[in-house]
């Protein structure tokens, strides 16, 4: 007789991984734990493949040229690119003269033992550099044999040109208020181009030293900034430009006394690079290497080509550009330099405390210096076509922070590059007119009124995929 635990049974628990079973025979009680079946992965169709959509065909140009993660990526490609064309340029396009053969007849006289500037003298006239380029284009005329091999000096001034485009692009880098892809507006520019490569002038060589020094400032590095500061005066004094931004941001960075000692390591270097001059016949050394009554030529001139020329060489036009040019760099330095850090006497009390320094961002050097440079453009004497060197890197940069040009409601990107490009087409209007002239300074008013409405301003932002798909 069967018992009722030995009636053979079975009970399953369909919810559990495993099956109970009570077997009759040997009266014990069996758990088999059974594997729950995996899904069957459904076979791919033959012929059947991915499928893309638009993001991801978008996806990887617009990473590079909006995503900083991958500015470098992008900032490689776009050196790689400059220095292709410049190779085709200096190998295609013919070599214009115009100072090459000035300047090496100016260090000739150096060369040959004369320290008396007023007697260092080109084709184009005299000497009116500081010391600094005298020694830089000494090294020119040995590495050139005396200047005769110009194509190796167009292959020298290729390298300080990519060097230069690459030392900007490590300050766009640092800031946190542009999109990666305006550096490619860097490589943008026809005269800029022949201005380092097919006429080797100086002035792009005292721009690259002020562009390293902005870039030392935005890593704190005060001493080695004041040093490429002081490098970059002693082969032209255009970069005084840049002085009243610089000393405003040595004073908010490191105070007072500070900063006086940086002034004085500029002056010394300037001393020390002048000495051989300054030795034997000072009065001359400053009369030409700092010459600032000089009065430009009327027939080169870019900016004030709808000025008579009458007006043009007259004092009081010179005192009144003086008089715009200082009025508006006391508005900056009033409502937009020293405003945010509370206020211009706070900024100068705080400079002589010793403690709680004012905080000086990346955005805050590369702004003010660029602006204070920018401000010197627009008021200056006169603009040759080898001064487009002073400024033409800093544009982009501007652009992006005019405020009428960023809102929503205002002008959209492509206004920007208008802009641009109308500046880029002065420039390279050869003669200038009066209509290139009031173009350009059109374009720069409007370019610091918008930096003045938008000063500081925000900080960049990624957009989404979805909008540059639209």
């Amino acid at each position: 007789m069967t018992s009722p635990v030995a009636i053979a049974a079975s009970i399953t628990f369909p919810s559990s991984a495993f099956t109970m079973s009570f077997v009759s025979f040997t009266g014990r009680i069996v758990v088999q734990q059974t594997k729950k079946k995996k899904k069957a992965t459904p076979r791919i169709v033959d012929g059947s493949r991915k499928t893309y959509t638009l993001q991801d065909i978008f996806r990887l140009p617009f990473q590079l040229l909006c995503d900083p993660k991958y500015f470098w990526h992008l900032a490689g490609l776009f050196l790689i690119g400059e220095f292709v064309l410049s190779t085709l340029i200096i190998y295609k396009v013919p070599y214009t003269e115009i100072d090459w053969i000035a300047y090496m007849q100016e260090v000739e006289g150096f060369i040959l033992g004369e320290r008396d500037y007023t007697k260092l003298k080109g084709d184009t006239g005299p000497l009116v550099y500081p010391a600094g380029f005298v020694y830089l284009y000494s090294v020119f005329y040995y590495l050139t044999d005396q200047g005769k091999n110009v194509r190796l000096a167009q292959y020298i001034f290729e390298f300080l040109y990519l060097t230069s485009q690459l030392i900007v692009c490590a300050i766009y880098r640092q800031s946190k208020k542009i999109p990666p892809y305006i550096i490619l507006l860097l490589g943008c520019s026809k005269r800029f181009h022949s201005i380092f490569l097919l006429r080797c002038f100086n002035d792009p060589i005292a721009m690259l030293f002020m562009f390293a020094c902005i870039l030392a400032m935005t890593y704190h590095k005060w001493t080695l900034g004041s040093l490429l500061f002081s490098l970059a005066l002693s082969i032209k004094m255009n970069v005084l430009l840049f002085f009243p931004a610089f000393g405003i941001i040595l004073w908010q960075a490191l105070g007072a006394y500070k900063t006086f000692g940086h002034l004085g390591l500029i002056v010394l270097t300037q001393l020390a690079l002048a000495y051989p001059f300054l030795s034997q016949y000072p009065a001359s050394y400053f009369s030409k290497a700092f010459e600032f009554s000089r009065v430009f030529d009327y027939q080169w001139t870019v900016n004030w080509r709808m000025m008579t020329e009458e007006t043009f060489v007259s004092d009081w036009f010179a005192k009144e550009l003086l008089l715009g040019h200082a009025f508006t760099l006391l508005m900056f330095i009033i409502f937009i330099w020293c405003e945010p850090k509370g206020g211009l006497m706070h900024v100068l009390k705080k400079g002589f405390s010793r403690h709680n320094r004012i905080s000086v961002s990346n955005d805050d050097i590369i702004s003010m210096m660029f602006t204070s440079n920018f401000i010197g453009i627009l008021f200056a004497r006169s603009l040759h076509y080898q001064f487009y060197s002073w400024y033409f890197q800093t544009i982009p940069y501007l652009l992006w922070q005019c405020a009428w040009l960023s809102t929503e409601k205002g002008l959209k990107s492509t206004s920007r590059i208008l802009i641009f490009v109308t500046i880029e087409g002065c420039w390279l209007t050869f003669p200038s007119t009066i209509k290139s002239s009031w173009t350009l300074a059109a374009c720069h008013i409007m370019l610091l009124l918008g930096i003045f409405g938008n000063s500081p301003g925000p900080d960049y932002k990624i957009p989404l995929l979805s909008k540059v798909e639209q």
